[in-house]
């Protein structure tokens, strides 16, 4: 008689381990939620299974020992729906970082282009993400020392180099993206001044989503006089 209790555990483990193992495939690997139901047809399975795999004899052994089989299903139902409540009360993680478009053709400025000194220019950019945006700012000083930074994805043509002077250019703002959005279209007016010094800039979009991911987009553009 206790090989047919061995064979309920062994039954009642191997399903809990299905169980684990597919929440933890869903949770882990794929960055989902565990269903609910899929405790639940653990469970039924278990008794499926060992309902199935029971011969008459063994069907006369169930009988007498209803109270062993109702703790042991008891006890793995209670274990099952607690681990269920646990793991579907976690929130999704989120792990992907937002992402900040400025390769469109209304999109400005792109890498290279020239800005004018006295004049106002809009900034626009496409901004996503995959659960919510949260904020972002812009950075714009002087690369007259011609240094770099990893963001840039193409390189311009540079001036020579020389000395800032008090006048050069300098921009640096934060904005709030409205809650709930994924996508936003941002659109900045910048003003730059008339005595600015002229000549090689960078400009800089740090995009960060609710979670805190950030993102960083920079292009090298020129300060120009207008002819």
């Amino acid at each position: 008689m206790a090989i047919q209790k061995d064979i309920i555990l062994i039954f009642t483990c191997i399903n809990g381990l299905k169980s684990f193992y597919g929440c933890f495939k869903n949770r882990i690997l794929k960055k989902l939620y565990c269903p609910f139901d899929i405790y639940l047809w653990t469970y039924y399975l278990t008794a499926f299974e060992a309902a199935i795999f029971f011969t008459k004899t063994e069907k006369a052994f169930l009988m007498k020992n209803k109270k062993i089989l109702a703790r042991t299903f008891l006890s793995m139902g209670i274990i099952i729906i607690m681990f269920a409540a646990w793991s579907c009360s976690k929130d999704e993680v989120d792990d992907e970082p937002p992402v900040i478009n400025m390769n469109e053709s209304h999109h400005y400025p792109q890498a290279c282009d020239t800005v004018y000194v006295g004049e106002t220019f809009t900034f626009r950019a496409t901004f996503t993400d995959n659960q919510e945006l949260g904020a972002y700012s812009i950075d714009i000083h002087h690369n007259f020392d011609h240094h770099s930074h990893s963001t840039e994805a193409e390189e311009c043509e540079p001036d020579p180099p020389k000395t800032p002077t008090e006048d050069v250019f300098l921009f640096i703002q934060s904005y709030t993206i409205s809650e709930g959005l994924t996508t936003y279209e941002a659109e900045v007016n910048i003003e730059i001044p008339a005595n600015a010094d002229t000549g090689d800039y960078h400009f800089f979009v740090a995009l960060t989503d609710k979670e805190g991911w950030q993102t960083i987009r920079g292009v090298g553009i020129k300060v120009r006089e207008r002819e």
